[in-house]
């Protein structure tokens, strides 16, 4: 077991990320409501240039299939995109072992996201963080509101329609001590529904994390971003509302400026 990085909150004075997340489907970036009927939303190679000019910060591609055919498909994406894109590249969907996160990173994976292996094994997490160090590691989590759990949050699989019998902060709390170099928190009760990002969970999840926390699920105006900082993101994750155009990455920066947040 090890712990990393013993900061119990967002630092002032690190500048809060903005990271465009690309769900990939078949080589194309697809997006849903609370993960459900997906459609097409471009091309995942000119989405990712279009955002590295805009200022993103990082990049997130998740493969959503994660079949064999379309893990080439994602190398080939990542491949294109780090050819061009001169931001940290995190790539999740399909990762089961060591070798896969090195053959990710021959492609230009500068992170791995890991989510269902490491619930079905969560020593996959020590094996990752051992070889190839925690600032490599990204846990995502799935997260949904359940009375079943001591803490009312569950993790969940396959998209969220599939609840665990994990305890959502225990898991957490598992995973930092495995070598999890950050958390990528995702409500699914928020994921698409652009009403703002579950504050009361990423504050939950900050008050036990040692690591960086990415909060993802809910954004819809500008405004959500700063909130969401507050409440104890180090960066902020989106989608639909940047691959529609509703809002650019430039803007949602100046929105956190003006309400008082360190952005890039």
């Amino acid at each position: 077991m090890r712990m990393t990085h013993d900061a119990l909150s967002p630092d002032p004075a690190v500048a809060t990320r903005v990271i465009p997340c690309l769900d990939v489907s078949n080589g194309r970036v697809v997006k849903g409501v609370n993960f459900e009927n997906l459609r097409e939303m471009g091309d995942p190679v000119e989405l990712a240039r279009e955002y590295y000019e805009q200022g993103a910060d990082e990049l997130t591609f998740l493969d959503v299939g994660a079949s064999v055919e379309q893990r080439e498909t994602m190398y080939d994406v990542v491949r294109q995109t780090a050819e061009q894109v001169f931001i940290p590249l995190t790539v999740g969907g399909g990762v089961r072992s060591v070798d896969d996160v090195s053959r990710l990173q021959a492609v230009g994976a500068d992170k791995v996201g890991v989510n269902s292996a490491a619930l079905a094994r969560p020593g996959l997490l020590d094996e990752i963080a051992d070889r190839y160090g925690a600032q490599c590691l990204v846990l995502s989590l799935d997260i949904k509101r359940s009375p079943r759990t001591p803490s009312g949050f569950v993790v969940t699989t396959h998209g969220g329609r599939r609840e665990t019998d994990r305890d959502a902060l225990e898991w957490a709390r598992e995973a930092i001590e495995r070598g999890a170099g950050e958390l990528l928190v995702n409500s699914i009760d928020a994921d698409g529904t652009k009403d703002g990002f579950d504050l009361e969970l990423i504050g939950l999840v900050r008050e036990l994390a040692t690591v960086p926390v990415i909060a993802s699920g809910g954004a819809g105006d500008v405004s959500h971003f700063a909130p969401a900082v507050r409440a104890g993101a180090d960066a902020v994750l989106a989608a639909t509302v940047f691959h529609s155009g509703q809002i650019r990455i430039d803007d949602a920066k100046r929105a956190m400026r003006e309400e008082g947040v360190l952005v890039r």
